[in-house]
């Protein structure tokens, strides 16, 4: 499923908001509570930012172009960006609200029917937000993800809401209410912060994860019985989509037509191991000097160079390439 089909879960992040917006706003007003102002406070910023999640699910659908080469998903990576910085306002948006009342605290009303209203909601975010991680995972789209753990932010502040009015109602100290929507606020600011941290490190072209690495090598490893080497083995991931290249080394004499046929079977090895990667390889003579000139490309701290090197399989000239080799 690409990015277009993904803004159906941006459009059902869009509605549990508007339905959490009216419920929380209910509940503020039948009890007053700091806790659930700040709530249906963070609500509308779910609501920003399952907006700005379909836009740019819409944008990172769009197919390559001229002047967009390898297409344009990494648009998501500005909306799981905002997403941190939306939970990040949200908990600060939380402590201006409450520090007031920790000053000068104030009684609540009707908090058993506001608890009940707030409970729905927050059962609302959590089952919405269960199916955008679910989807987010599966399509490898932090869009989802990050509007998924918004959400739950969402459900722990409502959670500790509750907790504060039945903490007043239990006790009778009023400041309970908004030290609790503090500590909330607290807490969920370590989610908004590590959401830009994913976010950026998205933007600056990270390696694709660990067990597609794993994966690719693999598929590699099946080629190393007649001499075939490789390098220069790169990955990256851009939203959804996931772009790998690598540098095959064949004997001199070989045809091209040999060697295209080499590298269509191992491409084919290598989608059917990371299923809607995108897949590069270059094709090189292993007795060419000039073949590892872009040695450079390989990263000792690669799991593809560095580890599982059987004795004798590199080459003099180039210690970090491996072996793979064509079927006869």
């Amino acid at each position: 499923m690409g990015p277009g089909n993904l803004t159906r879960f941006a459009w059902l992040s869009i509605a549990a908001a508007v339905l959490t917006i009216a419920l929380k706003t209910t509940a503020y007003v039948v009890t007053g509570s700091v806790g659930l102002l700040s709530d249906t406070m963070e609500s509308f910023v779910n609501l920003l930012a399952a907006i700005m999640a379909l836009a740019m699910l819409t944008l990172a659908a769009r197919p390559p172009d001229d002047s967009h080469a390898y297409g344009h998903s990494k648009a998501e990576y500005f909306s799981s960006a905002a997403e941190g910085a939306l939970i990040v306002l949200a908990a600060a948006s939380i402590a201006w609200t409450a520090v007031p009342r920790l000053i000068t605290p104030q009684p609540l009303e009707g908090v058993g029917l506001g608890a009940v209203i707030s409970a729905l909601a927050s059962a609302v975010n959590f089952g919405v937000a269960r199916v955008l991680l679910r989807a987010g995972q599966k399509y490898h789209s932090i869009t989802l993800e990050a509007d998924a753990r918004h959400l739950m932010t969402d459900v722990w502040t409502t959670l500790g809401v509750i907790i504060g009015m039945g903490a007043v109602v239990y006790t009778g100290y009023e400041r309970l209410d908004p030290i609790i929507a503090l500590l909330v606020a607290a807490n969920i600011i370590w989610t908004g912060v590590q959401l830009l941290r994913r976010s950026a490190l998205g933007l600056m072209d990270a390696a694709i994860p660990r067990a597609d690495q794993d994966s690719i090598a693999a598929v590699l490893a099946r080629y190393g019985q007649q001499g075939i080497h490789y390098h220069a083995l790169r990955t990256r991931q851009a939203g959804t989509r996931k772009f790998i290249s690598v540098h095959v080394l064949v004997p001199g004499e070989w045809t091209v037509q040999r060697g295209h046929q080499l590298l269509e079977e191992l491409e084919d090895a290598i989608l059917h191991a990371v299923t809607g990667a995108h897949v590069f390889t270059h094709l090189e003579p292993i007795d060419d000097p000039t073949a590892w000139h872009d040695i450079d490309l390989d990263r000792t701290h690669s799991v593809m160079q560095s580890q599982k090197v059987a004795p004798g399989e590199g080459s003099a000239k180039a210690p970090n390439a491996r072996r793979a080799s064509p079927e006869e």
